[in-house]
């Protein structure tokens, strides 16, 4: 339980700071960029983009994120989905936290009082948690994940047509829909030991992990390009707590601490109140421009 705990809270930690570091080494970027073109030398286009982006903050910021990956799925094969989804849903705090200290943004009484909700409410679900649950729904759940992965992707093409704070919203739920099938499928993939690792290769939640990843990433990234990051950003977060939190009781078999089921409910939804109420640093900007996409 202490490792799994640990492991969530460090991908917390690794997606929260890397949001910031990425704000960070866009905004070189883009000053980079804007004196390149000032002075002839190319900084425009795709190519100018891209070797604008190679700077050390940036850099960190994705290294940070390949990290609280793998810290993810270390959590998810050892907690129950409910406390690891909240955590993760909780990296928000961190961006608030680390943004003021890196970027000069300045959370105001609401958004402390959000970071102090995320604390709290992790605290309290760290305390009532029980063990994973191993209860496995059976082979055709995986193919379940799978044709899930489809579903999401028509929903995501018909969720881009729409416009406004809507188009958002939607795109960003569907994007924390995505995310709770990765740790879904992480949670029903088998255990297996190299070399023998055809048992992973043909499990079609293993293909549900790879498409549903991909397709939250894509679906995030639209969400934000030109809409409200704040609508997007609190449609991720229920996306990838509710819907997952549950199918983690009803068919997976997590539990809370005999007797603790009520206070377990409250710490969740504690969490993502406070999550919810950072929305807005879901995009985070420096003192200049102000807003960051949240990692995923």
């Amino acid at each position: 339980m202490f490792t799994g705990l640990a492991a969530a809270l460090a991908a917390a930690f690794c997606f929260g700071v890397a949001t910031v570091l990425q704000a960070l080494g866009a905004r070189r970027a883009a000053t980079a960029g804007t004196g390149a073109a000032g002075a002839g030398a190319g900084g425009t286009g795709v190519g100018g983009t891209v070797r604008a982006m190679a700077n050390a903050p940036f850099a960190a910021g994705l290294a940070l994120d390949g990290l609280g990956f793998v810290a993810q799925l270390v959590a998810l094969r050892t907690l129950p989905l409910y406390l690891v989804q909240a955590a993760l849903a909780g990296s928000l705090a961190v961006t608030a936290v680390a943004g003021a200290l890196l970027l000069g943004v300045r959370p105001g009484r609401a958004e402390w009082l959000g970071v102090a909700g995320v604390c709290g409410g992790l605290a309290l679900l760290g305390a009532t948690a029980g063990a994973e649950g191993h209860r496995q729904p059976g082979g055709a759940f995986h193919w379940v994940l799978l044709a899930a992965v489809a579903v999401l992707a028509a929903l995501g093409a018909a969720a881009w047509r729409l416009r406004g704070p809507v188009r958002a919203g939607a795109l960003g739920t569907l994007c924390g829909f995505g995310f709770g099938l990765v740790g879904l499928a992480v949670r029903v993939l088998p255990d297996v030991a190299p070399p023998d690792v055809l048992p992973l290769l043909r499990d079609p939640a293993l293909y549900a992990l790879l498409g549903g990843g991909a397709a939250a990433f894509l679906l995030l990234t639209e969400a934000v390009r030109g809409g409200s990051v704040t609508a997007a950003t609190a449609g991720m977060v229920l996306g990838e707590t509710a819907v997952p939190a549950l199918l983690g009781v009803l068919l997976l078999g997590d539990t809370t601490r005999h007797g603790m089921v009520p206070p377990a409910v409250a710490g969740f939804a504690l969490a993502v109140a406070g999550a919810l109420a950072l929305a807005r640093f879901g995009e985070v900007d420096g003192p200049e421009p102000s807003s960051v996409p949240e990692p995923s």
